[in-house]
């Protein structure tokens, strides 16, 4: 008797998990309709856009509450804006970013009537590339402008050194002298040559010691 009780207990637990099963809705992921979107801005009409899962059974809607949200928000607005960022938008977006991060819904709040969801497809699109071309180019330049200054560095090292030789060369020209003419002799009298006969006399004198 008690193991037939046993066996009644054992399964019934396995009955109420059929029964919780088959009570759960799968909801619809898939693409919405303009019916679905019709009952979900009639009701948000009433209630406003808040307890989101509420808003769903309301409308009628086999879609979870996080659907509901982000089909209002990045859809059916009527402040929405859609494209043609400006360039105000664009560098509002940029300072940001860079402050905020990827925080899309941080910076969609910061910028009225645009979604977090457009935000994050144009950065994905186009701003990313335009930063990392903007990255690309600053590099060549800085490249171009640090090969300029070693050109002109260059350049003046040389002028610099040409001008060095030009006055070492200059101060050489004024130490240069006529060697013939500093041993002609040929115009000094008999007495003022006595002294080199007696300098070649004593020269030759101890030449013969040697």
């Amino acid at each position: 008797m008690a193991s037939m009780t046993d066996g009644s207990r054992k399964e019934k637990p396995m009955e109420s998990s059929k029964n919780n099963s088959s009570s759960k809705k799968e909801v619809n992921k898939g693409v919405w309709t303009a019916e679905e979107d019709q009952k979900l801005a009639e009701v948000i009409a009433i209630h406003g856009a808040k307890r989101w899962k509420t808003v769903a059974v309301k409308a009628g809607l086999n879609r979870c509450g996080k659907s509901c949200r982000l089909r209002w928000l990045n859809y059916l607005r009527p402040n929405i804006k859609r494209g043609n960022i400006s360039d105000q938008e664009e560098d509002l977006i940029l300072r940001l970013h860079k402050l905020l991060g990827n925080r899309w819904s941080l910076i969609a709040g910061r910028l009225p009537g645009r979604t977090d969801n457009e935000i994050k497809n144009y950065w994905n699109s186009h701003l990313s590339k335009k930063i990392k071309q903007e990255k690309q180019l600053g590099a060549a330049r800085r490249e171009d402008y640090y090969s300029e200054e070693n050109r002109r560095e260059e350049k003046a090292n040389v002028e610099i050194r040409g001008e060095e030789n030009s006055a070492r060369g200059h101060e050489d020209s004024k130490i240069n002298f006529d060697v013939d003419g500093f041993f002609d002799f040929s115009d000094e009298s008999p007495l003022n040559l006595e002294w080199m006969s007696n300098f070649l006399e004593l020269d030759q004198g101890f030449t013969d010691i040697l």
